[in-house]
């Protein structure tokens, strides 16, 4: 039975907050502009060599140098929206980026799965994509969604695999981070063409956009630079996300680290806007860290990555946040507390998107819970940032007057209409019998299990689905050949 998708529940500030002072922002805008002019970056692409080499920039073919100047990268960045739409299946889950409101994906794209049904830990498939989805589209916390696992049990294409999967049980708007191949992004580009109706349905309300990442320190990947030139030249949303780790392949200081992971951004975007004017493009910083003593890695504290989405800001375009907790290795104090501090402070610096829900263990673990307890550290973020209403009937001066001293409330009307209207957890303090609470983790893990027995959205139509399927299937013989 298809059931109906609730609306979305954007966290909307009623104030901001800023943590660079604009004499910081110009240091970093400074910054970049030395790094990309005196030192460069690599990009081993010969398409995207060429582009740089026509619009101005300083090209070595040999070493696969690129220097770019001031003026270059300003003349660039001058033609790239602010704002733009990133579509749903439906215009309901469309995501107006102009709105003041901070939309918030799933995480992905993680190896292991806590198995749905057995519990047991298992590699991820084609089918927890799917599942996950359904969890997506009934939460109104989600915004978008990120395929959250690999399929792996399609090696061949798991990227399209993975969209299928997607596009199919959610009507909200589809990221990837996985398509990273020019073969793969212009099968991509046909599928999110079928699911949006046509070419021109897409160019204005695409229903997908990519997230590439770029190589830390200063380097950019062939395969996918050539893929974000696919789905801008179709008007697909593209953003680069730079993930450089203090200490290995940043320095070990966090200005070091920021100057570097912008740089990175703005030469990719900068790529972009030479190619196609105009393209929407997102700034993404989302550096991590180097354990000294272990290697390991772990994320910086959330004051680094809400840094990010000022800097996008600067150089003007929309920036996606990082606002997970996936450094947590169990579900616990620890993810929420992690969530709830990026959640905050992206929002109150003015995130159009953030990225990061319900993924465990460096984004690599799915707990099929693990979204309905995010969703329940959102929502108590959006209701703290949201403000505080006084209107008169907010003030209730009136009911205090009639209730006077030594009296109660529980009999007035103002009170059962209001009780109504306050927000409660529906994940925490539950009561049952005996007066005390249930366990947070058995009521999300029951609300999930509710959520997959009844929440079926909208299907694409047959003809949809037979269109995706046969996309995958050309997509697959062509790979196949290839390797």
């Amino acid at each position: 039975m298809i059931s109906q998708t609730p609306q979305l529940e954007p966290i909307v500030p009623a104030y901001r907050v800023r943590i660079l002072s604009d004499e910081q922002l110009d240091k970093f805008k400074s910054n970049t502009f030395i790094i990309l002019e005196e030192t460069g970056f690599q990009c081993p692409s010969v398409r995207a060599l060429k582009i740089y080499a026509e619009h101005g920039a300083v090209v070595d073919f040999d070493t696969q140098i690129v220097k770019l100047s001031p003026d270059v990268i300003l003349e660039a960045l001058s033609h790239a929206p602010r704002y733009y739409t990133m579509g749903g299946r439906t215009e309901a889950f469309d995501l107006d980026l102009s709105k003041g409101g901070m939309y918030v994906s799933t995480d992905g794209t993680g190896t292991k799965t806590v198995d749905f049904v057995t519990r047991k830990l298992r590699s991820s498939i084609k089918d927890d994509v799917a599942k996950s989805a359904r969890v997506s589209d009934y939460l109104s916390s989600i915004g978008f969604y990120w395929p959250m696992v690999s399929a792996q049990d399609h090696p061949v294409s798991p990227s399209l695999h993975e969209l299928e999967a997607s596009f199919n049980n959610t009507l909200k708007h589809v990221q990837t981070p996985t398509v990273v191949e020019e073969i793969t992004a212009r099968y991509a580009v046909e599928m999110a063409k079928i699911v949006a109706g046509s070419e021109e349905e897409m160019r204005k309300r695409p229903p997908l956009s990519l997230l590439i990442c770029t190589i830390a320190p200063l380097a950019m990947d062939p395969e996918s630079m050539d893929a974000a030139l696919v789905a801008a030249e179709a008007g697909i949303p593209v953003g680069f996300m730079a993930m450089p780790n203090t200490g290995s392949t940043a320095p070990a200081t966090l200005a070091g680290t920021i100057s570097l992971a912008d740089a990175e951004i703005v030469s990719a975007m900068v790529l972009i806007q030479m190619a196609y004017p105009g393209a929407p493009i997102y700034h993404s910083l989302m550096p991590g860290m180097t354990h000294p003593r272990t290697g390991a890695y772990y994320g910086h504290d959330s004051h680094v990555y809400a840094i990010g989405v000022e800097l996008a800001h600067m150089w003007g375009v929309p920036t996606l946040a990082c606002t997970d907790n996936s450094d947590a290795h169990g579900l616990g104090w620890e993810s929420g507390m992690a969530g709830g501090k990026s959640h905050m402070l992206s929002a109150l610096c003015g995130a159009e998107t953030g990225a990061g829900m319900g993924l465990l263990r460096g984004s690599t673990l799915l707990y099929p819970e693990a979204l309905v307890l995010d969703m329940d550290t959102y929502h108590s973020v959006r209701n703290s940032v949201g403000g505080l209403d006084t209107n008169p009937d907010q003030m209730a001066l009136d009911v205090i007057q009639a209730v006077g001293q030594g009296g109660h409330f529980l009999r007035e009307r103002h009170t059962r209409d209001y009780f109504r209207k306050l927000n409660f957890s529906e994940i925490v303090y539950i009561p049952e019998t005996g007066g005390s609470y249930r366990d947070p983790l058995e009521v999300a893990k029951e609300k999930t299990d509710w959520i997959l027995e009844n929440h079926h959205p909208e299907p694409l139509s047959d003809n949809q689905q037979s269109e995706l399927t046969r996309i995958i299937e050309a997509a697959e013989r062509e790979l196949s050949q290839e390797n």
